[in-house]
């Protein structure tokens, strides 16, 4: 006799390439838990303008962008609590806070139900501090309250688990990481003579490029840098991109940085396969998808202890560096120094720890048994701490 799927609904912000890595990390945690075989899985999530292009990419699982009324920085839905009400789920995964769906759950939890909340990041200490006046009001509202009510924390690493400990909160926390997918074809490294050195992700001041920029004008006059190239691509937000672009006239840096706007899908593999390293300089992260994805492509990485994946600096998969512009020039003048072999081992470091760690059937598996746990269908899994 076949035993009945439970219910579980993921309740989101954008469920579209408008949140950025969440979305990549957020679908594909949704469908390893899916696979399982023990959930019948659901999202919803605030409608966007890139909803529709992007609702192809969740295959069977099934999705609801509910209309936003008011500010999208809210994204206040009227129908999002029906929409959940109408999935009559026996749990809930909520992704991202600081907006509307952290009021519906917080509202929902009334039911007696668990839920389960993945901050993404959103407690660290700087990601608190920036528009914290802002972050205070919403604490005060309805973000404490949500939190506190949560069944369990989804922290996605050791240093997410010690934040959330810093904000206050006591309940359980699981330590689950994100995962990749593997890369599709193989890396090309150098195109017409160039290597390049790429950025992938939001243009946004806590990713750390302008001290980036500023390191790059000075690592630009060492003579094993001259055939190197720096690619920045992703897409702008708040219009840091016309200070970026500034800072590269400032130093007159034309010949040698590029940005290339969003890249997505198969465009964003082109921009994997042609680099010959990645950088991801950042002041605030959770856990990176852009760093797991650079290593699934064999490349090696410059990345700040911020990115809080520690693994990659031990493992000999990454130039460790600080945000700021000394020591990321210091990263830099290392990566030029290394030969074409040097750089393949540290890449296949880093191939090798995605294969040990990210793969996202072991991820949903753990995930699974977490809502397990909480419906009180299986033991407190090793990845819980109280």
């Amino acid at each position: 006799m076949l035993t009945p799927l439970m219910r579980m609904t993921v309740l989101t912000g954008s469920v579209s390439r408008a949140a950025g890595g969440m979305f990549e990390s957020v679908r594909n945690l949704t469908r390893a838990v899916k696979e399982r075989g023990r959930y019948s899985v659901s999202v919803v999530g605030l409608e966007d303008p890139e909803t529709e292009r992007d609702s192809a990419l969740w295959l069977d699982i099934k999705t609801e962008a509910c209309p936003v009324a008011g500010p999208y920085s809210f994204g206040y839905a009227p129908r999002m609590a029906r929409a959940l009400e109408a999935n009559r789920p026996q749990i809930v995964h909520v992704h991202g806070l600081w907006i509307y769906p952290s009021v519906v759950a917080a509202r929902w939890s009334g039911t007696c139900k668990p839920y389960v909340v993945s901050p993404h990041g959103m407690l660290d200490s700087w990601a608190l501090r920036n528009s914290g006046f802002k972050k205070s009001v919403c604490s005060a509202l309805y973000e404490n309250r949500h939190l506190r009510g949560a069944s369990c924390l989804h922290a996605l690493n050791q240093a997410e688990a010690s934040a959330i400990r810093d904000y206050g909160l006591i309940n359980p926390i699981c330590v689950v990481p994100n995962g990749v997918e593997p890369s599709v074809g193989a890396p090309l490294r150098q195109v017409g003579g160039r290597k390049t050195l790429l950025y992938l992700g939001r243009l946004h001041p806590k990713k750390g490029l302008t001290s980036l920029i500023e390191a790059w004008s000075v690592a630009r006059s060492q003579p094993e840098a001259s055939d190197w190239h720096l690619k920045i691509a992703g897409w702008d937000q708040n219009n840091h991109e016309f200070e970026l672009r500034a800072l590269v006239s400032k130093f007159g840096l034309h010949s040698s940085v590029t940005f290339s706007g969003p890249q997505f899908e198969d465009r964003k593999g082109t921009c994997f396969s042609e680099a010959s390293a990645f950088v991801l300089p950042s002041l605030s992260e959770g856990l990176p998808m852009t760093v797991l994805e650079a290593w699934s492509w064999q490349l090696p990485v410059l990345m700040t202890p911020q990115c809080n994946l520690p693994e990659g600096g031990t493992a000999k998969a990454a130039i460790m560096m600080d945000p700021n512009p000394m020591s990321i020039l210091n990263a830099l003048r290392a990566l030029f120094k290394m030969s074409t072999v040097e750089r393949d081992q540290v890449g296949a470091m880093g191939l090798k720890l995605v294969e040990d760690r990210y793969q996202w059937p072991k991820i949903g598996h753990q995930m699974t048994d977490v809502y397990n746990w909480l419906l009180g269908h299986g033991p407190k899994p090793d990845c819980v701490i109280d």
